[in-house]
């Protein structure tokens, strides 16, 4: 394939500002985007309520931030490879900034709904910030500071689910998107502050017809997996029709550009292809804990089980996932050139795995949920930096935008899969005469996770080089040498 589009220089690493500051601005940058992924679950409830939305209009707040994230996750990130990912990264703050001004002052779920989709288009922030990473750190440093910012990703995630319960109790619903506010113009102050790259030119065309075939087969996709339950069949069976329409015209319009939006040849390296089928299984298990676990604690003791709790104890049952993914990301990161990135992703899936099955034999013990939502927590993390390293470690630094923000599109593919999958398998069967699910739907539901962890960690061995590598570069990556990026990270 033709990909003639001379890629901007790698940028040189910083020697002016502090990387402690840089560190501490590309971590509030991932954070302030990660929390919006869960921060208004626990306020579905008040929304619904404070702006008269029924069930399957409040369910919007959260699809469109889906759908329009994706968009934004691989075009920002390629704007970012060929136009300067600091420019790229404050423009993707500046739109997360604009979507959380909008839902504060939101007085109606038609203008939230908007507004969610404007923040869903910051997605940018995430590949970006694996790029600066390159950009500005010392390549030893590299693995470990992926690794982190990969378990903060996952952090926010669960945070999200967290933190809003108090501010929601003292302050109303409205406090989630001012401190959304807040955190993201930190996170731009930092990045002006300390993130300093020598600027880069445009070095190539911008592939609208390409982006725009692109985003009509992600927002169809993601549209047809996330409202198969609302919309039935028939606009499913459509919906699907036009992803797929719309995938195969991009990858012949893709194939036949010189200046392609994405370059297809990064996605048929063998480390690559692992990490985003990896990321795939990974997403559509872990989702099972973050959406299910409230709703398990939630559920009145009258039903036969549950807990009762309210919405900051349901949190809190998640707590231990966010503690101990702050540790793994990082731990991770060191651990990973020693071990081996496959090797470690191949642990990571089955550390998951284990905490799911604690989860499914544990379901009616408190200490047991939540010391399975913390094993689960060092599994996603170590997954999340593996990920990440081996991603970066198979391409050249200007592909790392589009390669990290693919992986990431497919984890939440996966994810979206995951989540209807977990909620139909837990609704299958109810009490009778209260509409609540059977226990027992839960306990298929966390089996059902588990197995999908370990279903991934055989799929992250297709990674491996031929001749015992343990994924990296890949044998016979065109053009991969990123490996002689950063010593030690392909491996």
């Amino acid at each position: 394939m033709k990909h003639s589009a001379t890629p901007p220089r790698p940028a040189s690493r910083s020697t002016s500002g502090s990387t402690t500051g840089a560190f501490a601005a590309l971590l509030l940058a991932v954070l302030s985007f990660s929390l919006l992924q869960t921060f208004v679950v626990p306020a579905l409830p008040e929304l619904r309520a404070d702006l008269g939305a029924d069930t399957t209009t409040a369910s919007w707040v959260i699809s469109a931030f889906l759908v329009s994230s994706s968009v934004g996750t691989v075009i920002l990130g390629r704007l970012g490879d060929l136009f300067g990912r600091r420019r790229l990264m404050l423009v993707s703050l500046g739109i997360l900034a604009l979507g959380s001004l909008l839902a504060a002052l939101s007085g109606s779920i038609g203008v939230l709904i908007a507004a969610r989709a404007v923040q869903g288009l910051g997605a940018g922030t995430f590949p970006l910030a694996f790029g600066l990473v390159r950009e500005t750190f010392p390549r030893e440093r590299v693995p470990v500071v992926i690794g982190t910012i990969s378990a903060v990703f996952g952090i926010g995630f669960g945070l999200g689910l967290v933190l809003p319960g108090p501010l929601i109790d003292a302050f109303g619903w409205e406090s989630l998107f001012w401190a959304s506010l807040i955190l993201v113009l930190v996170a731009a102050a930092a990045v002006l502050a300390f993130i300093r790259v020598p600027a880069q030119l445009a070095r190539g065309r911008v592939d609208m017809a390409g982006a725009a075939l692109l985003s009509v087969a992600l927002v169809a996709l993601l549209l047809a997996i996330s409202q198969i339950r609302v919309w039935g069949t028939l606009p499913v069976v459509v919906l699907t029709g036009v992803a797929v329409a719309a995938f195969a015209a991009f990858l012949v319009l893709e194939n036949r550009l010189t200046a392609p939006l994405m370059n297809l040849t990064i996605l048929r390296r063998r480390p690559v292809v692992a990490a985003n089928l990896t990321a795939l299984i990974i997403g559509f298990g872990m989702y099972g804990a973050f959406t299910l676990v409230p709703q398990l604690v939630q559920t009145p003791p009258s039903a036969g089980y549950g807990f009762g709790a309210s919405t900051t104890e349901a949190g809190l049952y998640l707590l231990p996932m966010a503690v101990t993914m702050l540790f793994a990301g990082p731990l991770a990161g060191r651990l990973g050139p020693g071990l081996g990135w496959t090797n470690a992703l191949v642990v990571a899936c089955l550390v998951g795995a284990a905490g799911f099955g604690l989860l499914a034999a544990g379901r009616d013990v408190g200490w047991a949920i939540a010391t399975g939502a913390g094993v689960i927590g060092v599994g996603i993390g170590f997954a999340f930096s593996a990920l990440a390293n081996v991603v970066v470690a198979a391409v050249e630094p200007h592909e790392t935008g589009e390669a990290t923000g693919v992986n990431t599109i497919v984890r939440t593919i996966g994810g979206a899969f995951g989540a209807q999958a977990a909620a139909a398998i837990v609704t299958a069967d109810t009490l009778p005469g209260s509409g609540i699910p059977e226990p027992a739907g839960y306990t298929v539901a966390f089996a059902v996770s588990a197995l999908a962890l370990a279903a991934a960690a055989p799929a992250a061995l297709i990674g491996r080089r031929r001749g015992g590598g343990n994924g990296g570069n890949g044998a016979g990556a065109p053009g991969a040498s990123a490996g002689a990026e950063h010593e030690g990270v392909a491996r």
